[in-house]
């Protein structure tokens, strides 16, 4: 670099003497211009702890996020929460006092969100969360115009689940759901939802995400004797109260929300979540997904370099953070127009842009933001599914 700029010096003098060399020394002034300004990320997964199964893949994709946008080199500062809430916040205020990160994508756990939510607000961050509950962008607040989801919200899935419910005759519900944001989250959504559409929810039940047993609950809810059961529940911890119901003799319909996702969500289950149904991501069958749908190729892509890289599976809460860094390669160009990276003007910029976002296509399906909607998926965005030999496929809503 030193010899690069003595050359430029040099060049300079050339230039007084000899007009005809300007071209070069055009070149080399280039050359010897500032490196490109820099742009600081801050994710936060849960890599260790109850919630790995989902955080491991957000952790494995950080790898695969733009490390350059328009003229601007990104650097993504990554930490583990171990899935503990407390740990979130303590990180999340490490990104945006000591390292002044420009935006940050994360956490995994629906509770960790919402504990960060005052955080990022009072600082002005803007948040891209790849979390399940639509609580962290509804109903719409001062706090919450700073976070951007790049799930879909519980009432699009609870839709699908219903109108499914409705086509095969069920009328009445068993719920069982994690005790936490999550869970509650999806009790309203779906309480609400199957109140109009004339089911009915004889009884519900909670439970721990790091229970060991679920016994009780279950037999509760086959005392009920509901034509279905939907399980609010995450990754691996999803799969207990489906197999304790199986155990236990349930023979009506199970479903599962989008938080079961996840390929250990079948592998831990095996034989015993067979023929179960679930509303999600068009990542999980793609192999039967029209080559015309706009997220196909992209979804492809990222499950190719994801696998390539690993040498694992990639999962959908993968490519919810991976979503969230095609949302950044598109906004930070915009924000960049009105204010210099590292300052509060850029980041409100660059949550205005956010907010912006329009038929912009990634993987999980097609965005649309708005100042009411942070979310912005529309039935694009969502598939109906069933799990059958081992796998995932579609069937019809």
């Amino acid at each position: 670099m030193e010899k690069t700029f003595r050359k430029a010096f040099d060049c300079s003098r050339w230039l007084a003497r000899v007009g005809s060399l300007a071209p070069a020394c055009a070149v080399l002034a280039v050359l010897a211009g500032p490196a490109s300004a820099q742009i600081k990320v801050g994710v936060v997964s849960s890599a260790t702890g109850s919630t790995a199964v989902v955080g491991i893949p957000q952790k494995n994709t950080v790898a695969l996020l733009p490390r350059r946008i328009g003229d601007f080199t990104v650097d993504y500062i990554a930490y583990d929460d171990a899935s503990d809430s407390t740990q979130t916040v303590t990180l999340f205020k490490k990104l945006i006092s000591e390292h002044k990160v420009d935006a940050i994508i994360g956490p995994t756990g629906s509770p960790n969100a919402m504990a960060v939510l005052p955080f990022v607000a009072e600082a002005g961050v803007p948040l891209l969360a790849p979390v399940g509950t639509s609580a962290v962008v509804l109903p719409m607040d001062e706090k919450k115009r700073w976070v951007f989801k790049t799930t879909q919200n519980d009432g699009l899935i609870a839709e699908a689940l219903i109108g499914h419910m409705k086509k095969t005759g069920i009328r009445t519900v068993g719920f069982i759901g994690y005790n936490d944001p999550y869970g509650e989250g999806w009790l309203k959504e779906f309480s609400a939802q199957a109140r109009e559409a004339g089911i009915t929810l004889p009884v519900v039940e909670r439970y721990q995400r790091t229970d060991q047993s679920v016994t009780g609950q279950v037999l509760k809810l086959l005392a009920a004797r509901p034509d279905a059961v939907l399980i609010a529940g995450t990754g691996g911890p999803a799969v207990l109260p489906h197999v304790t119901l199986i155990d236990q003799g349930y023979k009506g319909a199970i479903y599962q929300t989008h938080g079961a996702a996840t390929p250990e969500f079948i592998r831990l289950g095996g034989k015993k979540v067979e023929g179960s149904f679930m509303a999600a991501s068009l990542m999980l069958a793609l192999v039967e997904i029209p080559d015309g749908n706009p997220s196909k190729p992209i979804a492809r892509g990222y499950i190719a370099a994801y696998e390539k890289l690993h040498g694992a599976k990639a999962a959908t809460f993968g490519a919810n953070v991976y979503d969230a860094g095609l949302l950044l390669k598109r906004a930070i160009p915009l924000a960049a127009q009105k204010a210099k990276p590292g300052t509060a003007e850029f980041r409100a910029a660059l949550r205005d842009a956010l907010e912006q976002t329009r038929e912009f296509v990634a993987t999980q399906g097609v965005y649309n933001m708005s100042a009411e909607d942070h979310s912005g998926f529309d039935k694009r965005g969502r598939v109906m599914l069933t799990i059958r030999d081992h796998g995932w496929r579609l069937v019809g809503e």
